[in-house]
């Protein structure tokens, strides 16, 4: 049974903000690890200093580096993934290359043709000008705020801008956006005859980034797929913060129980002796 978990991060945000699920994980039995995206630097700090690595790293290419880490690992993991991490997670379950995947509000895959208002707008920082497609594109405190932050307060939306928020390649929004239009988009996944494990999809009511509608419309895209276990699970009045802010552990808690539903608890730690 696989007791490995992979966390992967969407755009804007480093891979150590994870930490907090890491530890929760560990807790209950799991081992975890959270590998940033293709020229991620070490820490949020270095990546905002020196974020050249990212340039131009699109869909196919980050895929490609997680299904070469978990290669490295020897089993197949579960995923979880937020945003576009999200995206990321079908894919490799799809592809037979991870053992269950949680996408919490994911980027939408290829076959959404809804584009609400303010998916656009989160998406304009980039979007608004063709040449970010090949380089990266940091948020200002309001575009968080809008994109990330809007069901919390200015102040804690601000602290999590302040603390995790790093620069993000434009050409994952570039082919998100076109992916209805293109022929071999890397958006793609397989949601009709995969034969995959479990997959999970979250819905913040409140997401700006990825508004409900979206996810909704992603999960009815896997409908005809009978063979193999697709839920949906919605927060009322959670935006895109869901992950970061004061309420991240009701998020977790219910991946956790998500994961003993369908069979993937792992063994409780190990309680430690005290001396007498």
């Amino acid at each position: 049974m696989p007791t490995h978990v992979v966390f992967i991060h969407g755009l804007w945000i480093h891979a150590t903000a994870w930490k907090p699920w890491q530890d929760l994980f560990e807790e209950r039995g799991y081992t975890t690890s959270a590998p940033g995206w293709p020229g991620d630097l070490d820490s949020v700090e270095a990546t905002r200093g020196n974020p050249a690595g990212l340039d131009n790293q699109g869909i196919s290419e980050i895929c490609h580096h997680y299904a070469d880490i978990i290669d490295q690992l020897g089993e197949k993991p579960i995923v979880v993934g937020h945003s576009f991490g999200g995206l990321i997670a079908q894919e490799l379950l799809a592809n037979d290359l991870v053992a269950a995947a949680v996408a919490i509000d994911p980027a939408p895959i290829k076959g959404v043709k809804i584009l609400p208002f303010s998916q656009l707008k989160s998406g304009f920082p980039v979007l608004g000008n063709p040449a970010n497609k090949s380089r990266t594109v940091s948020l200002n405190e309001k575009q968080f705020k809008y994109a990330f932050g809007n069901a919390i307060s200015d102040e804690e939306s601000d602290a999590l801008h302040a603390a995790w928020t790093i620069p993000g390649p434009g050409r994952p929004l570039f082919e998100d956006a076109t992916a209805n239009f293109v022929r071999n988009s890397p958006a793609a996944v397989d949601t009709h005859t995969a034969a995959r494990g479990p997959l999970l999809l979250t819905s913040g009511t409140e997401d700006h980034t990825v508004p409900r509608s979206v996810t909704v419309a992603v999960s009815k895209l896997y409908a005809d797929n009978t063979s193999s276990v697709t839920d949906y699970h919605e927060y009322e009045g959670k935006g895109h913060s869901l992950t970061l802010d004061a309420g991240w552990q009701a998020v977790a808690e219910d991946v956790l129980a998500w994961l003993a539903q369908q069979g993937l608890a792992a063994a409780t730690a190990p309680i430690e002796e005290t001396a007498d």
